[in-house]
């Protein structure tokens, strides 16, 4: 699915739709330049999962779990360099089967996620607008 998106509510409506097709234990990958709209996007799959708190990149603590119908893990691997250098288990907290999650900035550390259920791609299309490649 590609989509093109002109406000942060389109954008955040695309995450939504792809919300109501996942299942506890589902990864999304939601790759992406600075400002290209990846936390928009969680944040509107988080809103249509039943969160309606504050949902904000987890760029300093690598992730929060954020309560709704069914648990959300939201990780932003951007402040690490690999994982190879980090505690082999400094994930396994977050990737559980009981919750959806959603890893924002996943190059980094691909291997150790697993199979995604999706990979998100966003990207800038000048004057406010977003293409959105969910695949």
């Amino acid at each position: 699915m590609t989509r093109e998106t002109s406000s942060p509510e389109e954008t955040a409506a695309v995450g939504a739709e792809l919300a109501a097709r996942l299942e506890p234990g589902d990864v999304v990958l939601v790759s992406g330049e600075l400002g290209s709209g990846k936390t928009t996007f969680v944040r509107g799959a988080c809103r249509a999962l039943g969160y309606d708190g504050p949902v904000t990149s987890p760029t300093f603590s690598i992730g929060h779990v954020l309560p709704g119908r069914v648990e959300i893990a939201h990780l932003d691997l951007y402040r690490l360099g690999s994982l190879s250098e980090e505690d082999p288990s400094l994930l396994e907290d977050y990737l559980t089967p009981e919750r959806i999650c959603f890893v924002e900035w996943p190059e980094l550390g691909e291997r150790a996620l697993g199979r995604p259920l999706a990979r998100v791609r966003l990207e800038h299309r000048g004057e406010g607008r977003r293409r959105i490649v969910v695949g």
